[in-house]
């Protein structure tokens, strides 16, 4: 199986294997992305009433794990189950489980002390998600989604405008939050901070 058309610049190609693990009948990435986006909205709809979404349950990997599992679990077969593979962008697969403790520890200790104000502390962890790529798919949407959940169930803050749009292979800002993103990888997060609030 494969999709007939290409993919959305910066996105992670998807294997032969993965796409065996599509439930629906789907063959473009506009297909996919419908579908993705669908399941993605009765996320947020499970969102906004789950209980569970509270720090510091959500600095896990069992966490991230079922996130994804809600944002994709009606299209993918594996979803909510880490890579097995390299991608073009993300830590060895190996190195996963490792890097996400990491990330966790690191954002317990900046909840801790105050480190960062709630927008850039949604931002840096979004980023370290982006970086780490844990999943073969959804991992840009996923960070972004875990962030605007951290904003809203743990600060009250409202989510984050992320440039006004989805970011999908036909939004022209899609470039522009990739750019923002591999400036983020240099230690440099104004663009990225900038991008996510406008």
């Amino acid at each position: 199986m494969a999709l007939t058309d290409p993919h959305a610049i910066g996105a992670t190609p998807l294997t032969v294997e993965q796409l065996h693990g599509l439930k629906l009948p789907i063959t473009t990435h506009g297909e996919l992305n419908a579908a993705e986006q669908e399941n993605i909205l009765r996320a947020r709809l499970w969102a906004r009433g789950a209980r569970s979404i509270a720090m510091p349950g959500m600095l896990s990997r069992e966490f991230i794990e079922q996130l994804h599992a809600r944002m994709y679990g009606d299209v993918w077969e594996w979803a909510g189950t880490q890579r097995v593979t390299d991608t073009n962008i993300g830590v060895p697969f190996p190195e996963i489980g490792v890097a996400l403790r990491m990330l966790f520890d690191d954002a317990r200790y900046w909840l801790e002390h105050g480190t960062y104000e709630p927008v850039e502390f949604a931002v840096r962890v979004h980023h370290r998600l982006v970086l780490i790529h844990p999943f073969p798919n959804g991992n840009g949407r996923l960070s972004r989604f875990y962030a605007d959940l951290a904003l809203t169930h743990h600060f009250g803050r409202d989510r984050l405008p992320w440039g006004g749009g989805e970011l999908g292979s036909r939004d022209p800002r899609r470039q522009q939050y990739i750019e923002a993103l591999q400036v983020a990888d240099r230690h440099d997060y104004d663009p990225l901070l900038e991008f996510a609030v406008t």
